[in-house]
């Protein structure tokens, strides 16, 4: 055993794996092992200076309030090091030096990580390409598993067997050292590759920007009431939409004072059914099936408090449900408009799911075709998205474009032309 995060372990100490190849290879690699903040702090002052930082982290989410952070591991130039959160106290230092300019942060499908981030400094990750997304700008595969790029762009194969691994238990075996450290030291050399096909394709502009949006998304995700997400809620009247947000209020306080998941604190459907019956009296709460659990025992007062809110609260003050659609759009223009989206893609070598999907396209067409006071514009018409798509889809539903065959022994036979 690797004893990565024991106190008996030496510390801020120098050690070596084996990184995965196909090819057989006595080859090994030296890592950093940081256990304490002082040993991180050093660490981040000797890696400043790099120009390009990968990194990737391991968690698990399974039953708290927010994922556990268990393991960081990072290549900068020729240092690898794997940071250990469960004894490194705190890791902000290493979150701060993220959020600097003037450098590339490299990750893979990095939503946690950038969750990580701003839960930890505020910030957004500064410089960060990440390589899921990279890889959907040069027309491959979207969203790509980590092990599917590395082996396409590195030709290795990663080792899977840790993939359901607690990272939570220490200490941390070889195998699982080996498998985390993986994770990172091709991200340079993927990095290198794929900014070459975006800078061809000059696909620069429309890469940083989609990465803000991308970081913006996760803040968005952290800071804001989720509370319309509760599954079962889109045909309730607008109090009883009060009534969800306020028991998703309580329902959010609870859980993140017990660190447990929000779910398993309360249901969603049993959220739902207390809107829709909207009572305050405690022992009616407690007769819905799956509320008379014993953990509710002390919460039945909470409850009805959080409807009562709900209750009191002025209709005009009350949310409203979500504009449905306004107006029947042929279902097979909308079909025609989705699959448009797959040949305008790939004609310009991006990946069709990073452009849209039919609700992106129901958005649109609602937009054009019955556009109402306090519509916001749809995203395929925004940015890069309206550039490539929303300029030849407005051209469509005007009429002035057609489509025509073009070759039927092409994967993408169809082509846009003027009438």
């Amino acid at each position: 055993m690797v004893r990565i995060g024991d106190r008996r372990s030496r510390g801020y100490s120098r050690e070596t794996f084996s990184p995965i190849s196909n090819v057989t290879s006595s080859l090994t690699l030296q890592y950093d092992s940081i256990n304490t903040v002082d040993e991180l702090e050093q660490f981040c002052d000797e890696i400043a200076d790099c120009k390009q930082i990968g990194f990737d982290t391991e968690f698990v989410s399974e039953e708290t309030y927010r994922p556990q952070l268990c393991l960081i591991q990072v290549a900068a130039g020729d240092r690898l090091a794997i940071i250990d959160p469960e004894y490194v106290e705190d890791t902000t230092s290493f979150w701060n030096l993220l959020t600097e300019p003037g450098r590339t942060v490299i990750a893979h499908a990095a939503r946690e990580e950038c969750r990580f981030c701003y839960r930890f400094t505020g910030k957004p990750i500064s410089g960060l390409f990440d390589t899921q997304l990279a890889a959907g700008f040069v027309g491959m595969e979207y969203p790509a598993s980590l092990g599917n790029l590395v082996q396409r762009m590195v030709n290795k194969t990663l080792p899977k067997g840790e993939t359901r691994t607690n990272w939570g238990r220490r200490p941390l075996s070889e195998d699982q050292i080996t498998y985390a450290l993986n994770d990172v030291v091709d991200l340079s050399k993927m990095h290198d590759k794929l900014e070459s096909m975006v800078i061809d394709l000059n696909r620069q502009d429309w890469l940083t920007e989609e990465t803000g949006v991308f970081q913006q998304k996760v803040i968005d995700a952290e800071t804001r009431e989720n509370w319309r997400r509760v599954s079962g809620s889109s045909g309730l009247n607008p109090r009883q939409l009060e009534t969800v947000r306020q028991i998703w209020l309580w329902r959010e306080n609870r859980a993140k004072s017990i660190d447990r998941l929000p779910r398993r604190v309360l249901r969603d459907d049993l959220i739902v059914e207390l809107a829709k019956r909207g009572s305050t009296d405690q022992n009616k709460i407690k007769n819905i099936r799956g509320m008379e659990r014993r953990g509710f025992n002390d919460h039945y007062a909470d409850i009805a408090n959080a409807i009562q809110i709900a209750l009191e609260t002025s209709d005009a003050d009350l949310p409203r449900r979500p504009r449905g659609s306004r107006r029947v759009v042929s279902p097979m223009l909308s079909q025609f408009l989705s699959t448009a989206i797959a040949c305008i893609s790939r004609q310009q070598k991006l990946a069709p799911p990073i452009v849209g999907n039919a609700d992106d396209v129901r958005e649109l067409m609602g937009y054009e075709l019955d556009r109402q006071n306090g519509d916001q514009v749809p995203s395929l018409l925004k940015g890069w998205r309206g550039d490539i798509v929303g300029k030849t889809f407005r051209q469509l539903l005007a009429g002035d474009l057609a489509i025509r065959v073009a070759n039927v022994k092409e994967t993408q036979p169809l082509e846009f032309i003027e009438p």
